[in-house]
This record gives C-alpha cells, structure tokens and sequence, in this order.
C-alpha cells in the first residue's frame, strides 16, 4: 500500500519525491517520455490532476501505467478527476480556505463511488500558501491562501487538520509560484505534527528541494519545473533523494 511506503521511507529517514502531472500540459507523445524519465530517474510517486482537465484521465494513467512501476496517486482539481486506473487518491480538504464544498461538499458527492472504487485514500488536509502571484487552484478554489508570513496561521491550520483525523498534510504554494514555501514555515509546522508532510508548488532547484527537505518537507512535489525543463528531473530527485 502506498500510506505503509509512505510511513516505511519516513520511518528510515529517507525522503520521497513526488512528480505532478497534469495531463491537459501533455501530448500522448510527451506524456510517454515524461513516465519513462520518471522511471529512469527513479521517481517515488506519480500525482495526477490539475486545476481544469480537458483530457481523458483514464488514458493518461494507462499511458503512466505503460511506462512505470511507480505508484500513481490522483490529486484531483474537481469531481471529474477520479479514475479506478490510479492505485489512490489524495483526498483533498482544502483546511485553509472556507469553501464548504472543498471542505466537504465534493466528498460526500464522491464518497460512494470512491468507496466501490478499489482506489487506496489518503486523507489529506490541503493547505494554500501564498507563492508570489496568483495561482489557478487559488481562483478555481475561490479562496485565499495563507500569506507566506504568517507562520503561525499555517501551524495552527496544520495542528487542526490533524485533530479532525486528517492523516496527511500537504503545504501548497500552487502550480507556477514565484516562491516555494519557505523553510521557517515548513518547519514550524513539521515540529507541530505527527503526520506525514507534504510540500509543493514553485520548486525550481536543487537547493529548494534540499533545503525544505532538510526543514521537514517529507514529500516533496514538483510539477511546473518539470513541464518546462524536463531535462531537471534527474537532478531534482537525485537532491531529494541524498
């Protein structure tokens, strides 16, 4: 099961890199090449989603499926966004916004058709930072990310999701951030729980990925960079993974 990978690598202290992919940035032709470099790169976890999806999903993770072993977890923008291909699903609440339908409106609309899904859920609470600029999970959400200052909102927002039983917690800058998440902050919250944490959005290199890895980070999400550099993904597993 991906949780017991997930607790098995952070119990051996060794970090876990996560490759987003959202398929609407993909050709077929892309999408190939991109899944045999995750391979290659040795690439811990494959998320799938962005904030709209025009293409098939289902065809997107049979073409991941075709080229890897890796596990492929969805991390859906919206309802349409699940697929029984995958082998799990991010089961987003977005705990920093008051969107009550991303809070647990769309759940209980998915809850059953997730139920007879053969997907493993991973209940995670899903926290928007404040990157630098706009983002479209921001606008889509129709919420306001936390600013990148205020720390301690974050760690309280983190302990919380953690008192309701959430079993992950994912610190989000949003796709495209002009900034990372920033280490002061990944680390407050890290010393606040006792779950798994994950950190995404606005990781552009080595030293980011390392330096959050250092700070707490226990899973660390790269999906923009690789979209237009996709030449950076062995260098930026290889940092993760030291």
């Amino acid at each position: 099961m991906i949780s017991e990978f997930i607790h098995k690598s952070i119990a051996n202290n060794k970090k876990i890199f996560a490759l987003l992919i959202d398929p609407d940035k993909h050709t077929s032709q892309t999408l190939h090449q991109l899944s045999k470099n995750a391979q290659e790169s040795s690439v811990d976890l494959i998320l799938v989603g962005g904030s709209l999806l025009n293409n098939d999903i289902d065809s997107s993770i049979e073409i991941i499926k075709k080229n890897t072993s890796i596990p492929t977890l969805l991390f859906p923008g919206n309802l349409l966004q699940i697929s029984n291909k995958a082998d799990g699903i991010l089961l987003l609440s977005l705990i920093s916004g008051r969107n009550p339908d991303l809070l647990i409106g769309n759940h209980v609309i998915a809850s059953s058709h997730i139920k007879r899904s053969q997907l493993e859920v991973l209940p995670t609470g899903y926290i928007l930072i404040e990157g630098g600029k706009s983002t479209s999970v921001e606008y889509m959400s129709n919420t306001k990310p936390i600013p990148s200052d205020k720390t301690d909102i974050a760690v309280a927002t983190a302990i919380a999701g953690e008192m309701l039983g959430l079993r992950y917690i994912y610190l989000e800058a949003g796709s495209g951030a002009y900034n990372s998440v920033n280490t002061n902050m990944i680390r407050r919250v890290k010393e606040n729980i006792n779950i798994p944490l994950i950190v995404g959005g606005g990781f552009k290199t080595e030293a980011e990925i390392i330096q959050s890895a250092n700070s707490g980070a226990d899973i660390l999400v790269v999906g923009s960079s690789i979209e237009q550099k996709p030449e950076l993904l062995p260098e930026l597993v290889k940092a993760c993974h030291q």
